[in-house]
């Protein structure tokens, strides 16, 4: 009997698995580097580092990324995206382009990275390199397709998540061929219950960096390229699309949301928003108007009902004070609101359009958003909002 041993072994398991012990061949890289963020600062810096270290597989990274903003009051201030400083901390070449249309890369490129980009890689530009594009997505693909991974991936509660290296698709975003992912079921999302995106991001910034930097020294870009995403024969009904964050998505669905739902929006894409009637009192004493105005609520936790509270408090968005009123802020007194299951929130802070964020309540009369009526129930005194926030 043959016993294999040692190397024989290990020269034999090469045989059985090619894909986990070769390496393509391919000319020395010159890349082109498209990113913005943290989560693509930690591939680029990967990238130099095994750039310093084999010279004679990464010949040089050029980086491009978007111009700065103005911000601020006036306009008089740039807002630079954090990988303008990461490269030229490193000494690399940038291009900063808005838009590819009538932009051409080095002619020396012949390999294009895009991470957390943004922009379209265009097919001029992919064909023009000898070995197309790559991209690190930070999801198991094909779920989570879409420019916002991260904030999707726990606005559904996932526990688990992971990357994928895959090519840049010549039309659209996120649908290349997955060369190299995290296996089934991927990582753990830390402390899932708080967990918000910058934390998230530290997790999964350094595994898509060392996904794409393996995925170099393995040559998986190199055609033909082989599928290893292991969704891919999944159907797209349990796929999750991480469409892009906005405003609209902070908007609260007083009807619909329910307190995990609230706290879960409010911890990853920021304060949410609803809207009041308002009153403007006419100074001559004339009939006052009303006006609907964007209240951002900054501060919110979840509390006891208070006792007493009448049936009409139930009503999700409609927020009450208990204990009379509120013809001024008093000590022990709050902002309350139920939401659709039944639970109860108090408003610590809010911020009415056109003033400054305050205490709930002291916002709430500022703005002149109560009614004129009270409402008596088990021996306690409630006001409610002359409307429900909407």
């Amino acid at each position: 009997m043959l016993l294999l041993q040692g190397p024989v072994l290990g020269l034999c398991s090469r045989r059985l698995n090619p894909r986990l012990y070769s390496t393509k061949s391919y000319d020395p890289l010159r890349i082109l580097f498209c990113g913005s963020d943290d989560f693509s600062i930690a591939s680029l810096k990967a990238l130099h580092a095994y750039h310093l270290k084999q010279p004679d597989r990464i010949a040089s990274i050029d980086v491009v990324c978007r111009p700065g903003k103005k911000v601020g009051r006036g306009l008089k201030k740039i807002r630079e995206v954090p990988i303008k400083a990461a490269a030229s901390d490193l000494s690399l070449p940038i291009h900063e382009i808005d838009t590819f249309t009538g932009w051409t890369p080095p002619a020396s490129i012949n390999l294009i990275v895009a991470v957390s980009f943004g922009l379209f890689v265009p097919s001029r530009v992919l064909n023009s390199a000898k070995y197309g594009g790559l991209n690190v997505h930070p999801s198991l693909l094909p779920n989570f397709r879409g420019p916002a991974p991260l904030h999707h991936t726990l606005l559904a509660g996932r526990t688990t998540t992971g990357v994928s290296l895959q090519t840049l698709h010549l039309k659209h975003f996120d649908h290349g061929t997955i060369l190299s992912q995290t296996p089934d079921p991927g990582f753990d999302v830390p402390n899932p219950e708080t967990c918000t995106v910058p934390e998230l991001v530290d997790v999964v910034a350094p595994k898509g960096a060392q996904l794409l930097v393996n995925g170099l020294k393995e040559g998986l870009f190199v055609p033909p390229v082989v599928d290893a995403g292991w969704r891919a024969a999944q159907g797209s009904d349990t796929l999750i699309h991480a469409a892009k964050i906005k405003p609209e998505d902070r908007h609260i669905d007083w009807t619909n949301w329910s307190l995990l739902n609230i706290n879960r929006r409010s911890r990853v894409i920021g304060p949410l928003w609803s809207k009041a009637l308002v009153t403007s009192h006419a100074p001559d004493g004339t009939r006052p108007s009303f006006q609907q105005k964007r209240v951002i609520l900054t501060d919110m936790e979840e509390v006891d009902p208070p006792k007493g509270c009448g049936s009409f408090s139930l009503v999700p968005g409609l927020p009450f004070v208990e204990g009379g009123h509120p013809v001024e802020p008093r000590k022990g007194k709050a902002l309350y609101v139920f939401t659709s299951d039944s639970k109860v929130m108090r408003i610590n802070r809010m911020k009415v359009e056109g003033e400054q964020d305050a205490e709930g309540l002291r916002a709430a009369i500022k703005a002149r958003m109560f009614g004129d009526r009270t409402f008596i129930s088990g021996g306690m005194e409630f006001v409610p909002f002359r409307n429900p926030l909407v």
